[in-house]
């Protein structure tokens, strides 16, 4: 019953925003709904993890609806901390906005719903039911997006919805071509489980299409290379704290999806998924770090990071090996801490410059130094520099890909990665060291900016700290209970 309790506290806290009790209502349900939903999960991993049955941990009315394992909890958990440490980042962050009341209710909704909708994806355990509700993903972080209702905002989020919705069809079509494979082998149940027992008998043709439509469908959400395009536009006009849940845990989510077919494609005699997933991840990753090279927006900047990631994470997938799985899973564990914390660090730089331009920030170090330190951190953190925990699961997957003989695509996801890396910090290190070219001071360049401020909210500081903390940890300890839970949920991709 605590999934079901997990997974509806959001929208508990949803409708209990609207009640008009003030500004500190508003954002307090919101935080103590997420950090209650953290604790839940926390609660419900060490269970998972340390010998309970998951089916115990369900009614059995429900049993045949949602289905919880060590891949589903892994994602649970950390979407509830990326939704916890981003709520409290926001009480500082969205009230500087000077919002009205209505304005900041209808944002804490709308940030609870999609809370709920990403929670719903890892637990339940049909397919379809599946889809809905990552398209209702699209629905609630749509209107997150188109937020501020500048023209550029409004674009960003139809844009977004356009291109989901394509994706979605596709996706849809999948779906639906794996359920005729599932009735054609006789499968008894159109559930995750049910298709990994049917999938020897499945006919491959079918099973081989629905992939691909999946793949390419849910990967427009993912942001894999090509269907990448509305991912930097969202995340640039989006609230900071609304582009920490987008890239940091929406994309990864949605790619929790497709990992839950590569056990059912390694049963399917011919598939070749790990070949696709293999050339895909490799085609993100490398355009992604082109990408990085060129971009002028911070914002886009920490975006294309994402496509690089989500990339990353498809490649070890697609190199195969119990290893290579355990990678992708702490890589999974490293996206979320990291990026959320990168654009946390973003939002801080908006605040004291007023501006998303590279070129027009410089010296943030001496002008806001938390501002500055934060952003080179992170900075460091997501283009994998020791002793981060991107780092440490990056160096995992190449040398998973080593021991499995893959040596071209180890090399050509080495060379990708240190050309992401030098894109990331050069223009980095331009905003936070580099001096103006004008020759103004920095203290009268800061005023230029409209909006600029070097008063930075108290609670949009605590939030950096506590997103941080994991960040250095991971990168140098990961705790006995994690690895655990990332051996169950690597082992859940090769059953």
């Amino acid at each position: 019953m605590s999934v079901i309790v997990i997974v509806l506290l959001p929208v508990l806290a949803a409708l209990l925003v609207c009640i008009p009790l003030g500004l500190r209502w508003v954002m307090g349900v919101t935080v103590v709904s997420c950090l209650a939903d953290l604790l839940l999960t926390a609660q419900l991993a060490w269970r998972v993890v340390y010998g309970h049955v998951p089916h115990e941990l369900l009614e059995p009315a429900w049993s045949n609806w949602l289905a919880v394992d060590g891949l589903s909890v892994l994602i649970l958990l950390f979407i509830t901390f990326v939704a916890s440490t981003a709520a409290i980042y926001a009480v500082g962050y969205m009230t500087h906005e000077a919002l009205t009341l209505r304005r900041l209710r209808l944002y804490c909704a709308n940030y609870n719903l999609f809370i709920f909708s990403m929670l719903a994806i890892p637990v339940l355990a049909e397919p379809t039911l599946v889809w809905i509700v990552v398209e209702l993903t699209t629905l609630c972080s749509a209107l997150l997006v188109s937020f501020y209702n500048t023209r550029e905002a409004l674009e960003a989020a139809w844009k977004y919805v356009v291109l989901s919705l394509m994706g979605a069809g596709l996706a849809l079509f999948g779906f639906l071509v794996m359920f005729a494979a599932s009735h054609a082998a006789g499968g008894q149940t159109y559930t995750w489980a049910g298709l990994v027992a049917a999938a020897p008998r499945m006919p491959p043709v079918l099973m081989q299409t629905a992939f691909l439509l999946i793949l390419i469908g849910l990967g427009t959400k993912v942001g894999l290379v090509p269907m990448h395009t509305w991912l930097p536009d969202a995340h640039s006009q989006a609230p900071s704290p609304v582009c920490a849940l987008l890239s940091g845990i929406e994309t990864t989510s949605i790619l929790y999806v497709i990992l839950r077919l590569i056990p059912i494609m390694q049963a399917v005699q011919g598939a070749h998924a790990g070949t696709w997933a293999l050339v895909l991840g490799l085609i993100s990753v490398g355009t992604a770090a082109f990408l990085l090279l060129q971009v002028r927006d911070y914002k886009r900047l920490f975006a294309f990071s994402t496509v690089e990631h989500m990339g990353i994470m498809l490649t070890a997938v697609g190199l195969g090996g119990s290893a290579a799985a355990y990678g992708a899973m702490q890589q999974i564990v490293s996206h979320s801490v990291t990026k959320s914390f990168c654009f946390f660090a973003a939002g801080l730089a908006l605040l004291a410059t007023g501006t998303r331009e590279i070129a027009a920030v410089r010296g943030l170090i001496r002008r806001v130094p938390v501002a500055g330190a934060a952003l080179i951190f992170g900075g460091l953190s997501i283009a994998g520099a020791p002793p981060m925990a991107v780092f440490l699961s990056e160096l995992l997957i190449l040398k998973a890909g080593l021991s499995q003989g893959h040596y071209l695509a180890v090399a050509l996801l080495a060379a990708f990665i240190v050309i992401a890396f030098f894109g990331v910090m050069a223009h980095l290190n331009r905003m936070v060291f580099g001096t103006s070219s004008n020759g103004a001071s920095d203290r009268d360049d800061l005023r230029t900016h409209a909006g600029g401020t070097s008063s930075l909210p108290l609670s949009s500081r605590l939030a950096l700290i506590l997103a941080a903390v994991p960040v250095l940890l991971f990168g140098v300890y990961i705790p006995r209970p994690l690895h655990d839970l990332l051996t169950m949920a690597a082992a859940a991709l090769s059953r």
